[in-house]
């Protein structure tokens, strides 16, 4: 026998370890190479490199631009994460977060370039990451930007079994001369183009009109009876990038606001000038989830509009409504048209009184 037939293994470590500590590195590394595939198949030109350095790489001049101004978002999937993690529906809250981000960067005129997202939990599990990470890169194409990387981030101790959340952060760019908004005057038409449901905020009231309503998560949706409630109210955020880059480049966009929380009173003053104002005709159809949340927690009409979306998840200004219009549902949009903007004095408002009936079932 030779000297190492007699050795015997090293008696195994007591001491302590990070996956002991609740941080599995090789699950994270699991998770990395999962999704590079994903990150790959959304670059579009000027991305240099892929995952895995320590900071991603954007060639500005290669991705066209002259003389460009950055522009960047950041932004969350607020209580909607709670629904998801609740009911196991990971896949379309990427696509909100992308959503939430990219949608406030278009309405400056910038074309998303790039996107990186944090996703914070107690303890990673790869097969929810991934399902949420391929929502993200989801949302990356349809928004034309390249997801370039981002954070995982396991914390034990900070989150509850199952429990993560979610952050974006997406950078465009714009010429120079192509801002928005741009030239908006008394006379300019408004448009409404169709939200897919609730999209991303008000989540908080929405589950407490759920809670009061006796349903749970698995009962059909009484206005939606084809889904269940989760399925309904989960619907992923429309994302509105490339239609409306349509209608800039094509020299008819004067102004967009992105109808998130505050709704349409809260969101489309802050893109209008000093002594105008948005008239407002509460004509369009109230999508039927509304109508039900309405009524089932006897939410007053002008609360709704504060609070939601109520049907219009982007309002653009233009001075050519029949083009805009065209141009719009061309490229895939339900528009409608919902005001004008008027002369007044002092600081933008909106003028908006949608009739007690108009949340009627």
């Amino acid at each position: 026998m030779t000297q190492a037939d007699h050795q015997v293994p090293p008696p195994a470590s007591t001491g302590l370890s990070y996956r002991a500590a609740g941080v599995d590195i090789d699950a994270g590394e699991a998770l990395v190479d999962a999704i590079k595939p994903l990150a790959k198949a959304t670059s579009r030109a000027g991305v240099l490199g892929g995952l895995g350095g320590f900071g991603a790489l954007f060639d500005l001049k290669a991705a066209g631009f002259t003389d460009p101004i950055l522009v960047s978002t950041t932004d969350g999937v607020g209580t909607k994460l709670k629904i998801a993690i609740d009911t196991g529906l990971h896949d379309g809250v990427g696509i909100d977060l992308v959503a939430m981000c990219v949608n406030d960067l278009v309405v400056q005129g910038a074309d998303p370039l790039f996107f990186l997202d944090y996703f914070a939990t107690g303890q990673l599990s790869v097969t929810q990451a991934k399902q949420v990470i391929a929502g993200i890169a989801e949302g990356c194409r349809q928004a034309g930007c390249a997801l370039v990387g981002g954070e995982t981030a396991e914390m034990p101790g900070m989150y509850a079994a199952g429990d993560y959340d979610l952050a974006g952060f997406a950078v465009g760019a714009a010429e120079r001369g192509n801002l928005l908004p741009a030239n908006i005057a008394p006379g300019a038409a408004i448009l409404g183009l169709a939200s897919t449901g609730i999209h991303s905020n008000g989540f908080s009231l929405v589950r407490r009109i759920v809670t009061a309503s006796g349903l749970i998560w698995t009962d059909p949706a009484p206005f939606a009876p084809t889904q269940s409630l989760a399925q309904a109210l989960m619907t992923p955020t429309r994302i509105y990038v490339r239609s409306l880059l349509a209608l800039h480049r094509a020299g008819l966009l004067k102004g967009a606001a992105h109808i998130t929380g505050g709704g349409l009173p809260g969101n489309l003053p802050r893109v209008l000038p000093d002594n105008t104002s948005a008239a407002l005709t509460p004509t369009w159809p109230i999508p039927p989830v509304f109508a039900w949340l309405a009524r089932t927690g006897q939410v007053d009409p002008h609360e709704m509009l504060r609070v939601f979306n109520c049907g219009i998840g982007m309002a653009v200004i233009v001075t050519d409504a029949e083009a805009a219009t065209a141009l719009l549902q061309a490229n895939g949009e339900t528009v409608y048209p919902i005001g004008r903007i008027e002369a007044a004095t002092g600081p933008a408002t909106i003028t908006i009184d949608p009739p007690a009936t108009w949340f009627a079932p």
